[in-house]
């Protein structure tokens, strides 16, 4: 059956990544559309990493800082940036790509949440961030309609998904406040779901494709820091998300976390998630 190759991954700087050893990983991976996250660089920068893709991007207001991009086989038939409140500077952190799948419009995001910072500032950001996510994933997520969210969303949503999760309850990327947009983002359309922080709000229908591939084990991790051996004793994050609505999730196949074989192999900190969605 015919598929759709969609691969995400922060890059941690594509520049970096090239010098790396993105390439190698790119030419046997053989996907049609990526979307990558942490691109610290410019429009030219990307056309010289990806010559001869089509290539779409959005940096940060703040120069060398975030920057999400969708690079592809075929050029997007549509992209939009806009996102949240006029006042919320997201720059760098949410692109949307149309697509189709077969015949059936498609909708393919690149998003890089905030990290945060515990009673912070940076964690108010990421509150607003959440929130916006929320309003659009609620538009996106229409009956029937093909849409995923990919990207580096920076939260650990269960305790499966992090491997030291006890001694980190407190910190960004596993409080129950931020994890409990996930027990909503995932939630069964319609219904009022209670999330692990207490708070109730309606579930949006979303699938983690990861978690529905994997079932009830721990990780499989995507990011593991460059400190000490953290790679090599795999205490690691699932923080990169395949989000996908149920019409989407039916078509999945072959989901793949493609971790480095070794330390030195790796081109960066976080690997990319790989799935196919097949099409008639």
């Amino acid at each position: 059956m015919p598929h759709l190759r969609i691969a995400s991954v922060n890059v941690n700087g594509i520049r970096a990544a090239v010098r790396n050893g993105i390439h190698a990983w790119l030419d046997a991976a053989d996907v049609d559309v990526l979307t990558v996250q942490e691109v610290r660089g410019e429009d030219e920068h990307l056309a010289a990493a990806f010559p001869d893709w089509s290539i779409v991007h959005d940096k940060a207001t703040a120069k060398g800082r975030s920057g999400v991009a969708i690079v592809s086989r075929d050029p997007a038939l549509a992209v939009r940036t806009a996102f949240g409140d006029d006042d919320f500077d997201s720059a760098g952190r949410w692109i949307e790509a149309d697509f189709t799948l077969g015949d059936t419009p498609l909708t393919v995001v690149s998003a890089y949440v905030h990290t945060g910072e515990a009673d912070t500032p940076k964690q108010d950001e990421k509150w607003r961030f959440l929130d916006a996510m929320t309003t659009r994933m609620s538009e996106l997520g229409g009956e029937g309609r093909l849409a995923l969210v990919t990207g580096d969303l920076n939260v650990g949503h269960r305790e499966l998904d992090i491997k030291n999760w006890r001694g980190n309850r407190k910190k960004s990327g596993f409080l129950p406040r931020e994890r409990a947009y996930f027990d909503r983002f995932l939630g069964a359309g319609g219904e009022q779901i209670t999330g692990v922080d207490g708070t109730v709000g309606p579930g949006l229908g979303w699938v983690d494709i990861g978690r529905a591939h994997h079932g009830e084990v721990e990780g499989p991790y995507t990011w593991w820091s460059m400190r000490g051996k953290a790679f090599d004793n795999d205490s690691g994050w699932r923080i990169d998300y395949h989000l996908a609505t149920p019409a989407l999730a039916e078509r999945a196949t072959g989901y793949t976390i493609a971790r480095a074989a070794t330390y030195a192999e790796r081109w960066s900190d976080h690997a990319p998630v790989i799935v196919d969605y097949t099409y008639e």
